[in-house]
């Protein structure tokens, strides 16, 4: 699923746009507490949260996940924005709870990364 799908299924806002946009996003991972997100996402997946602070950004850096999809309607401050334009990361941001968006991204054909997950 690209972003423009993925943000039209949620009605999500997208803030922040990079050519990884372009992207086939298989996977998705819903975490708010980041060492949740080191220990079992990785690369090339949808980062679903509603964590609005550097962390989130930094850890998406570190696995380099290009998409970070805020839940709740949650807009980080505009120092995130300018850190997320410069890591290439887009950023979006959608009123549904998170487990409101996963449910509809994963009827709509997204699948999660569970803890026995073999791709990593």
């Amino acid at each position: 699923m690209r972003i423009p799908e993925i943000a039209k299924l949620l009605n999500a806002r997208i803030l922040t746009v990079h050519p990884a946009g372009n992207d086939d996003i298989t996977y998705a991972f819903s975490a708010d507490m980041m060492s949740d997100v080191l220990a079992y996402a990785d690369g090339q997946m949808l980062l679903i949260t509603g964590l609005t602070n550097p962390q989130a950004l930094r850890t998406a850096e570190m696995l380099d996940i290009n998409c970070i999809l805020y839940v709740r309607g949650k807009i980080p401050p505009r120092s995130m924005l300018d850190l997320a334009e410069s890591l290439k990361i887009t950023l979006l941001t959608t009123e549904y709870t998170m487990f409101e968006a996963c449910g509809r991204l994963y009827s709509a054909g997204m699948r999660g990364v569970s803890i026995n997950d073999s791709r990593k």
